[in-house]
This record gives structure tokens, sequence and C-alpha cells, in this order.
């Protein structure tokens, strides 16, 4: 076990070392670049560009905890899920957007939105039993605080954003 800032690592190898690494920074990446596109104008400049840089996050934690899965499956395989299902839900946000499909605008919402709660839902999980306060919660929490609070901001934007909304008086 190696220690790094109170959170147990389960090997001293310096190439999983390096992949955890990798894969915390790509994770960190997500978590930035999901927020800087949450929080940009609905436009093209800022807010697709952290969007491109977002679709690409996911998909580097995904192969990062691929490779941390297969030496530790039977510890870790749910976050490999997680993983799968964050870079898969992004995935689909973003082909939506891009082929313009009938109600793009709520599925590009909801399938980038899904990945955000999936990646943090797969932190939690992972590290909520050595941060100060997530420690104290019950594992379930751990497991549902994400959904609990991102399916509502999620759905309030679906119905409050100007370009949600413009998608249902379009329709046919």
């Amino acid at each position: 076990m190696t220690d790094v800032l109170g959170i147990n690592i389960p090997s001293e190898s310096a190439i999983f070392l390096t992949v955890v690494a990798l894969h915390t920074l790509a994770g960190f990446a997500c978590v930035i670049a999901g927020v800087a596109a949450m929080l940009s104008k609905k436009r093209k400049g800022r807010h697709t560009t952290f969007g491109t840089v977002y679709l690409w996050c996911p998909a580097a934690v995904f192969v990062s905890a691929t490779a941390l899965s297969i030496v530790r499956w039977a510890e870790v395989y749910h976050l490999f899920v997680l993983g799968a299902l964050a870079s898969a839900t992004a995935s689909f946000g973003w082909s939506a957007m891009k082929h313009h499909w009938p109600s793009w605008v709520r599925l590009h919402m909801s399938g980038m939105g899904a990945s955000y709660i999936l990646l943090l839902t797969a932190f939690y999980v992972d590290n909520g039993k050595n941060l100060p306060g997530w420690k104290e919660l019950p594992v379930i929490a751990l497991w549902t605080v994400p959904a609990v609070v991102g399916i509502p901001i999620i759905a309030w934007a679906m119905l409050r954003h100007p370009l949600a909304r413009q998608s249902v008086r379009t329709r046919p």
C-alpha cells in the first residue's frame, strides 16, 4: 500500500502509480471541462471547446479505469461499469448534437449530464470513504448523492433553457 494525501493506493508499482496519476488528471480535467461547458453560453466558442475537451476526458478516464480494473477486477469492477457508462453517455450526448437528432438539445443535455453524474458517482464511491464529510455518510449516499443533485439540475435546464424550450416548440 502507498498513501497519497490520505488515500491508500493498493500498489507501489511505478506503472500502476503512473496509471493512477493519469487517471486522476483525466478525472480532474473532466470536472473542470464539464463545469466550464455547463456555465458557458451555448454557442460556438467556449461551450464547444470545453464540450469537446469534456467528450474526450471520460474516454481517457475509461481507458485508465480499464487498465486499473484489470489489475483489481474483483474490487473495482463496478468502477469499470460506471466508467463505461460515463463514456457512452457522453458519446451519446455528443452524437445527438453533432447529427441533430430529433430533440437533439434535450438528448445532448441528458447525455452529457448523465455522463457527469456517473463520473462523480464513480469518484465518490471510490474515494468518499477517505474524504472529510463524505466518510461519515452511509455507502448508499456515495452512490446516490450525485444523481439526487444532478438529475433535478438537468430537468430544470431542460424545462428552462431557451434552446431546450425552442426544440419543443419547433416539433412538427
